[in-house]
């Protein structure tokens, strides 16, 4: 806490004034926090003095305003998608900043620009070196010489036991696949509160589980009425990562950086509202690095209709990520998406047929 005050002494953040006649004055109120590694373990007590309510809210702001105007100073440059990375280049080699609240990961082509950026950050700011990146915002991070693994394995079993599944058989698949969900209108009502909570939870986990989205999704659209049957798909979804706890994402390192995507649909699988499932991932070379679940926003009248709705939303992601990249130094001039219906195909390819699907783009 004392730290905390010291801090504030020499940042000048406030000044002392008398109180203003009529005036109601904003309350205080301490924060305390453990910051834990990736096995849980203690590594630092972090105490924080913040403004009570709304009032908060402009202080990251206020210091993302100063650190940004600071790393400008500095010659790095800002991402034009991304307006929280930035860049500095000397020679062929670069140094990324990326800047999240109050943390920032960095990472360069050479070490020597590590070093250098951490002693200029220490030198102007008051921060706290945690070396090698390995815990993030709940994600495990391993690094080694073949690439990267990512996981959620440490949270995975926080749920487990938060929802009291640690006991009980596992399941070699989050979702049966011969089984149909619906609104369950007739079924028992379940606690409403603890499915959200559970659905929640498990949309955190999707941040490196994409084996898990669809299921995790389709239970996401009963939240406002949760039944018996709604709990029950959940907690296979449970008793799947209960036995699949260290699962995660591999990045191997290469030198291909090809982006690409692909979709697939179902056909009126919703059996409420017969609106069909979109699904789609992309890579970046022979990574995984993005991948979504949605139910579409209308009714398709055909298979065709349906996964070309779906090949359109991965390619707005496509584009997107390209513009994103493109701040990274990273161009693509064709970007392949993968489709099984051949009718699907020939709509995006033919323009000649673009007047057939009017009805799809209204």
């Amino acid at each position: 806490m004392q730290e905390e005050l010291n801090q504030f002494e020499r940042n000048d953040v406030w000044e002392l004034v008398p109180c203003p006649p009529s005036q109601t004055i904003i309350g205080t109120k301490w924060v305390f926090r453990n910051k834990l590694d990736d096995q849980g373990n203690i590594v630092r007590n972090k105490a924080r003095l913040v403004a009570q309510g709304y009032c908060q809210e402009e202080a990251p702001r206020a210091w993302y305003d100063r650190l940004s105007s600071f790393l400008l100073q500095n010659g790095f440059t800002r991402g034009k998608v991304d307006t929280t990375l930035f860049v500095f280049e000397k020679g062929q080699d670069s140094l990324l900043v990326q800047i999240y609240v109050d943390d920032i990961i960095f990472g360069a082509t050479n070490e020597s620009l590590c070093k250098k950026f951490s002693k200029l950050m220490q030198g102007e700011f008051e921060m706290s070196m945690m070396g090698e990146l390995n815990f993030f915002l709940g994600l495990q991070i391993k690094q080694c010489q073949e690439g990267i693994y990512i996981s959620q394995s440490k949270y995975t079993k926080e749920l487990l036991k938060k929802f009291d599944i640690e006991e009980g058989r596992t399941l070699s698949t989050p979702m049966a696949t011969n089984v149909k969900i619906d609104k369950d209108e007739k079924g028992k009502s379940v606690d409403e509160s603890k499915y959200r909570g559970m659905i929640g939870s498990l949309l955190y986990l999707t941040a490196s589980r994409p084996d898990i989205l669809h299921a995790v999704c389709l239970c996401a659209r009963f939240q406002s009425n949760p039944k018996e049957s709604h709990m029950s798909a959940v907690k296979r979804i449970f008793r799947y990562l209960k036995g699949t706890i260290q699962y995660g994402l591999f990045y191997p390192k290469n030198e291909n950086f090809s982006l690409k995507g692909y979709s697939d649909s179902d056909y009126a699988g919703n059996i409420d509202d017969c609106k069909s499932t979109s699904g789609s991932c992309q890579f970046l070379g022979d990574c995984l690095v993005s991948w979504f679940s949605k139910k579409q926003n209308c009714v398709s009248l055909s298979t065709a209709e349906a996964e070309y709705i779906s090949a359109a939303f991965c390619c707005t992601q496509l584009l997107w990520m390209k513009q994103t990249l493109a701040d990274y130094k990273c161009s693509f001039e064709n970007i392949l998406i993968f489709c099984d219906n051949i009718s699907a195909i020939n709509i995006a390819q033919n323009s000649n047929l673009h007047n057939r699907t009017k009805h799809i783009e209204i």
